[in-house]
């Protein structure tokens, strides 16, 4: 059974860090693409950041690049999202999603094969 599960998320003043981790369980995470999404009240999901097989190659949103890392660790099939600067538009339930895919890329599109249940970010102003 697989299974993403995020972590990491909590409150926090405008200009703080948090560090989000996506811990996948049942599948070989050197086999998949892993990104981040985000999804605030009344709003549609939307991509973050997305990371290759292999980490080689990394993808940020305009409104994310620059304050926002991805990382990944193929050995403890875990993935982290270091999110610095934070403003209150950051405010969303971030998830991660796993997506299958034969070349060594990343994957910014909507179509992962599992999703994890998210958890929330809240900055303050």
């Amino acid at each position: 059974q697989v299974q993403l599960v995020e972590s990491g998320g909590g409150l926090v003043q405008a200009g703080g860090s948090l560090r989000l981790s996506c811990a996948a369980s049942g599948l070989t995470s050197g086999s998949y693409a892993i990104s981040w999404y985000r999804q605030a009240p009344g709003k549609e999901r939307e991509f973050v950041a997305a990371i290759s097989r292999s980490g080689g190659m990394t993808y940020y949103a305009v409104s994310v690049k620059g304050r926002f890392t991805i990382s990944r660790d193929n050995a403890k099939n875990t993935v982290t999202l270091q999110m610095n600067s934070l403003k209150p538009e950051d405010t969303a339930l971030y998830y991660c999603g796993a997506k299958k895919i034969a070349s060594d890329y990343y994957y910014i599109g909507p179509f992962v094969d599992y999703w994890g249940q998210g958890t929330q970010v809240t900055v303050s102003s």
